[in-house]
């Protein structure tokens, strides 16, 4: 009987504990979103953006494309466990030149255009983003390049742009 309370009491105290949490979830860029990397407002950039929300932060941090935020992930500077939230523009909504407001989609499961016709916001190649494979086929049939998955997309950037260099030598994970 006292094993039984015991586990009832844990439960109990484990469900208050859940309904603390709060989701995280994607955030519109402000007008003076500034991007990490860059240190330009987003609006100065064509083109999808990221943004990656790391665990303890009230804001995220942006990215003026979707190769800033991927090649973020890739350096030894947060990792996983330490990232609450990851998001992409869907790229089959709005335009190039302005993604749609509400397009944000994760990350991980986005599908990506890679090697296209289209470049980044500082003049790169840029990994496209879309919800849908088939709105990335479609793009990638208008535009040039190849259709891949998040975790393909992370290493061809880390090659791409020698991400892992570092985390190699260092003998990071």
């Amino acid at each position: 009987m006292k094993a039984i309370l015991s586990a009832l009491l844990f439960l109990a105290l484990a469900a208050c504990g859940r309904g603390n949490e709060q989701a995280a979830l994607p955030r519109e860029p402000g007008p003076d979103a500034v991007g990490y990397y860059c240190r330009m407002t987003l609006k100065e950039h064509k083109g999808p953006k990221g943004q990656i929300l790391p665990k303890g932060r009230q804001d995220p941090l942006w990215f003026s494309s979707v190769r800033d935020a991927l090649t973020y992930v890739e350096q030894d500077i947060v990792s996983d466990r330490e990232i609450a939230g990851f998001w992409v523009n869907d790229m089959a909504q709005g335009t190039w030149d302005e993604p749609a407001p509400g397009s944000w989609i994760a990350a991980k499961s986005a599908w990506y255009v890679l090697a296209s016709s289209k470049s980044s916001g500082m003049g790169g190649s840029e990994a496209v983003p879309f919800k849908e494979k088939a709105a990335a086929e479609k793009f990638a049939n208008a535009n040039g390049g190849h259709v891949a998955d998040y975790a393909v997309t992370r290493r061809e950037i880390m090659v791409d742009t020698g991400a892992g260099e570092k985390r190699e030598e260092g003998g990071g994970s």
